[in-house]
């Protein structure tokens, strides 16, 4: 395989993935659980091997002590409980399951085993047959038996040339051990459990400074930094920046972090202020000016039929771009208004009348765009502040009208929905470019340039607004058509206090221009 294919993923990457989803709390105590676990099995292990040995040297200390000529018997020769070649009885010393054998030429001769009773049984010689392979070396050794478990057994060769054999049951052994281990799977179990309990309790201590610090940079993320002035008072307790800790460098640099942060965005307030005092200071100045130079280009506009037409032309010129730069003015003195924080009026707005009348001046101002209109049968009346939506409408028109070619048709429909006022405004125009869609409604923002024959949009179209247009007063924005014509921009406003209007209060249908239409786009 080349080493430049992939490999494949082990189960130690698995195991990885596994633990990334869990908190750092569960994974702190389960690795002290696994570590424990693994101490106690070590240790469990350990201390049931030692017992087991210790066990089979207790049971070989009794056969040597056993295993010796008593009376007046020779080493080597017949045992006093060997009459005539037969096996008379068993040590009384020795457990239930004891075998004593005599075997010869590898034929066991005969052999008896201890009962519960006062006597003996005759075993069949085919059941202790292993014991004939045994040397007679006369150390200890370990048998299987088959049905009759495991035995420690030790033999020893006579003169007369059989071999006597001793076999004690390691039955008592084996069920020691394994109620030993039973014992400490028990006490292991429980010691894990409470370890694992006493663990959590102690990490989610230790953890809540973290907490804390995960706390503080919560609320940092729910302050609303991105304009006006920012109080970034909030802060690590002084309890949880000690360097001494981890937890506490994590705090200790946060703060700074936010200190860094802090003097940022209170330089950017600064600056920012200086700048609305500026345009603010500038617009109101422009103001005075500008209506003189209004008021005098009006004064010889009258007078215009005794002037040449090249000055006549040139005062109409000077009316008209002094009154475009006194609406220019306005709308950056109102934009510094805005961002100063001036509150917004609130009251009923009648959102059928103020389309009808937003879609006429429209009109006026795009006799060479087809403009339809579709309201519903009931007047449509929403809390708000009418010069701010009839502002928010008429921008949107006047995109409408300079992004979109002559003829092309515009439609304005307004639908009250059970949760809200949907204000939608369709052209079959080329739409909107699918890059500039995320930003179609911030501030100062421009797209490409407008079609052939029509002035560009100014700059400024959106910021006299848009601060104030937020998801939370009830209101959001939107656009669709990124990708080919009928592009449709809208709003959508929150119904809160919002009713039908009829008689008196909704628009007459019959006072509506001519040029009202059904068919949207």
């Amino acid at each position: 395989m080349s080493s430049s294919q992939p490999r494949e993923p082990g189960p130690r990457w698995s195991l990885r993935r596994w633990l990334a989803g869990w908190s750092l709390r569960a994974r702190l105590v389960a690795i002290v659980v696994a570590l424990l676990a693994l101490v106690s099995v070590g240790v469990g292990g350990v201390t049931t091997v030692a017992l087991r040995h210790f066990l089979i040297a207790q049971v070989d200390d009794q056969l040597d002590s056993t295993w010796q000529p008593r009376g007046p018997a020779a080493p080597g020769g017949p045992l006093p409980d060997i009459v005539e070649g037969r096996l008379l009885r068993i040590p009384p010393s020795f457990p239930t399951g004891t075998i004593v054998a005599q075997t010869a030429d590898g034929e066991v001769l005969a052999a008896l085993t201890r009962t519960v009773g006062e006597d003996d049984e005759t075993v069949a010689p085919d059941q202790v047959a292993a014991i004939t392979r045994l040397p007679t070396d006369g150390r200890p050794r370990t048998v299987d038996l088959g049905e009759r478990g495991e035995y420690r057994f030790v033999a020893q060769e006579f003169r007369d040339g059989t071999t006597r054999a001793l076999g004690v049951p390691l039955a008592g052994v084996q069920e020691t051990v394994w109620w030993m281990v039973a014992a400490q799977a028990g006490l292991a179990t429980v010691g894990l459990l409470l370890a694992g309990s006493a663990g959590a309790l102690i990490v989610q201590a230790t953890l809540r400074p973290l907490r804390r610090v995960a706390a503080t940079a919560t609320r940092v993320t729910e302050l609303p930094l991105d304009r006006g002035e920012v109080a970034l008072s909030v802060r690590v307790p002084a309890a949880d920046t000690d360097p001494r800790t981890e937890v506490g460098q994590v705090g200790a640099a946060l703060n700074r972090m936010l200190g860094h942060v802090a003097a940022a965005l209170a330089a950017r307030q600064a600056s920012e202020t200086r700048v609305r005092q500026f345009v603010a200071d500038a617009s109101h100045e422009l103001r005075t000016p500008l209506a003189a130079i209004r008021g005098y280009a009006e004064v010889a506009r009258r007078g215009r039929a005794q002037a040449p037409p090249d000055v006549a032309h040139a005062l109409r010129r000077v009316e008209s771009e002094s009154a475009r730069m006194t609406s220019l003015v306005d709308d950056l003195l109102l934009l510094a208004r805005l961002d100063s924080g001036r509150p917004l009026v609130s009251e009923p707005v009648d959102l059928s009348a103020l389309v009808v009348d937003a879609v006429s001046d429209a009109h006026v101002a795009g006799p060479e765009h087809r403009w339809q209109l579709d309201l519903p049968d009931e007047a449509v009346e929403v809390p708000g502040d009418a010069a701010r939506l009839h502002q928010v409408l008429t921008n949107l028109l006047t995109n409408a009208r300079v992004h979109t070619p002559s003829g092309s048709t515009v439609t304005t429909t307004l639908r009250a929905e059970p949760d809200a006022a949907v204000l939608t405004v369709a052209d079959d125009g080329p739409g909107v470019p699918a890059e500039l869609q995320p930003e179609v409604f911030e501030r100062f923002a421009r797209g490409t340039a407008p079609v052939r024959g029509r002035t560009a949009a100014p700059a400024s179209v959106w910021p006299s607004w848009r601060p104030w247009w937020r998801p939370t007063m009830g209101r959001s924005l939107w656009t669709v058509g990124p990708a080919g014509p009928c592009s449709r921009s809208g709003c959508r406003i929150a119904q809160r206090g919002h009713r039908l209007l009829t008689g008196a209060g909704q628009p007459s249908r019959r006072g509506l221009p001519a040029w009202r239409e059904q068919r949207p786009c």
